[in-house]
């Protein structure tokens, strides 16, 4: 009863936050596709936030009709020559249209053109986040706290390789550091593995080789698990800077910051093929309900924050390689410009349903990660 009323919490205090940041994040993904789709001359049928029963909706000048539907986990766009809302094209209802209507379908446009209007959904989703990450730190700005060590935690890696006090970390395996953040950034996915730390020591630079060690900390969201060198920050208010960037600098900051996000995806869902990770972090709606219902709490910046994580997560998710994702639709067209032809309509249909029993396993997975994560709490 406990777990069922938990899981109720989630469903009805947190719904709201949770629907503010997906309904964002899934409206400029559509918006993507949308707009490069018009721009091609591709006849539009459908712009859905939402899938099922439509619950309201309008027809623009163009014939295309927006709606937001009763089920409020994703959307699409829907071309005229669509069979469903996955994009899957209707070849026989293709072949029967009128060369008008063939002029405007997305099956009779160049393989560029399909593969520009399936890429724009996720860079739709990568530039939002960019904007979102350049509107904060041009009007909040951001606490970067100088990389100089006021502690070393005992018997801890750095205090193994002989790191100390004082020092002012310069480097991590190479990469140039400016913040306490950047060190935690670079140390956090490398535990057992060796890296090269380069410390200034009262003017002197000095190279140290330190594996990190692995944390698992036990959180409201999960089993964090983490790399940590034993380390900390001064804590000293002279050593903290709030800086506030200008526009150009906010738009490069945005987008490093858009790529630590994307990377970090990537290094995780590789590193759990490979064996190294659990797949025990992997959430669905359940978890991301959660953790939009807390993070709400902390204010309107820390929800806009956390929407610009999820575009670039949901971004990066539909470029994988599975057919009914985008990206699996771009290897279609990529297979289709090196043949000069594209694949057969019985391929395309055997590799559809293979995705689909993939993405419905994905989800079924990450569902019932949720649903232990909630019963362990």
């Amino acid at each position: 009863m406990d777990f069922l009323a938990q899981v109720g919490q989630i469903a009805f205090s947190y719904g709201p936050p949770f629907l503010f940041v997906l309904t964002i994040v899934v409206f400029f993904h559509e918006l993507g596709h949308f707009l490069v789709a018009r721009w091609c001359g591709v006849g539009v049928k459908a712009f859905s936030i939402g899938f099922g029963p439509e619950l309201f909706g309008f027809n623009d000048k163009h014939g295309t009709r927006w709606r937001v539907a009763a089920i409020p986990l994703g959307g699409y766009v829907k071309f005229i020559d669509d069979d469903n809302a996955a994009s899957i094209p209707d070849h026989e209802a293709h072949r029967a249209m009128s060369a008008d209507e063939k002029a405007k379908s997305f099956l009779s446009k160049p393989v560029w053109q399909r593969a520009a209007v399936v890429a724009a959904g996720p860079m739709a989703n990568f530039l939002l986040a960019i904007v979102i990450f350049a509107g904060l730190f041009m009007t909040n700005g951001r606490a970067v706290v100088a990389p100089k060590i006021g502690t070393v935690v005992a018997e801890s890696p750095a205090a193994v390789a002989g790191i100390q006090a004082g020092d002012v970390v310069v480097s991590v395996d190479g990469k140039l550091v400016e913040s306490f953040g950047d060190i935690q950034r670079l140390v956090m996915s490398q535990a057992g593995a060796p890296l090269e730390v380069v410390v200034d020591r009262a003017g002197t630079p000095m190279t140290f080789t330190v594996t990190p060690k692995l944390l698992e900390e036990k959180t409201r969201f999960g089993v964090q698990r983490r790399g940590i060198l034993g380390i900390q920050a001064t804590g000293k208010p002279e050593d903290v800077v709030q800086r506030v960037y200008s526009p150009p600098m906010a738009v490069w900051e945005g987008t490093k910051e858009t790529w630590f996000v994307l990377a970090r995806t990537g290094e995780y869902l590789y590193r759990v093929i490979v064996g190294v990770e659990s797949a025990d972090q992997l959430g669905g709606p359940l978890r991301v309900a959660q953790i939009s219902g807390e993070v709400a709490v902390l204010g309107l910046v820390a929800l806009i924050n956390l929407t610009a994580i999820l575009s670039v997560s949901i971004g990066f998710i539909n470029l994988m390689p599975i057919p009914m994702l985008d990206g699996g639709h771009l290897v279609f067209y990529a297979a289709e410009a090196l043949r000069g032809k594209p694949i057969s309509e019985r391929g395309q249909e055997f590799g559809y349903r293979i995705g689909l029993a993939l993405v419905l396993m994905l989800f079924i997975f990450a569902t019932w990660n949720d649903l232990v994560h909630f019963a362990s709490l």
